[in-house]
């Protein structure tokens, strides 16, 4: 177990509180960070007004900021886009989204099945470009990579999973839309 995956364990304290908390999958962050919009970013596709909405290497000052300090996606969360890289529970695949597109599955696929060498990390970070704090931007990592941009949020679940019903959602395309075919470059320097 990862030290993110124990710190959403704790801080549900199942047992206790009755409820299960984990790293969300890669379509679910996707879909919470553009809150029902289908363009670049939460707010449309105006690269210039990125700014408002996340920390990036153009107005971060080189450093981390509290959460909360730019403006909510349509949905009320901060930083979906840049501050942090947010890691996902799923393994990295290059060309899974697509694979799945062809197979029809639309609903929140899982990612790899079984641990591969990457997991997925999803929103950019203050050190990085405005693209890579795009919606649909993916990269991965080893998941014992620890830089001062990488985070986590953990993600409530509910149904079955979570020892209830499983609640039946409509089919909604909740998959990413685009995939990087390029790996991320190692352009951090400075670890936790």
């Amino acid at each position: 177990m990862h030290n993110f995956d124990f710190l959403c364990h704790e801080l549900g304290l199942s047992q206790e509180i009755g409820q299960t908390y984990r790293l969300p999958t890669e379509a679910e962050w996707e879909y919470a960070c553009r809150a029902g919009s289908e363009s670049a970013y939460c707010f449309g596709d105006d690269e210039k007004l990125l700014g408002e909405y996340a920390w990036h290497e153009k107005n971060s000052g080189g450093k981390t900021h509290p959460v909360g300090e730019k403006l909510a996606n349509g949905w009320g969360l901060h930083d979906m886009h840049g501050n942090v890289w947010e890691w996902c529970q799923d393994w990295y695949r290059n060309k899974y989204y697509a694979q799945c597109q062809k197979r029809g599955m639309v609903k929140n696929p899982q990612g790899a099945r079984r641990p591969v060498e990457y997991r997925v990390v999803r929103g950019g970070s203050w050190f990085g470009t405005a693209g890579r704090c795009r919606s649909a931007c993916r990269f991965r990592y080893e998941p014992v990579s620890r830089y001062v941009d990488f985070g986590f949020r953990c993600a409530r679940v509910q149904g079955e999973l979570a020892g209830g019903p499983v609640k039946e959602e409509s089919a909604r395309r909740t998959f990413p839309s685009q995939s990087s075919r390029t790996a991320p470059s190692q352009h951090h320097s400075a670890r936790r």
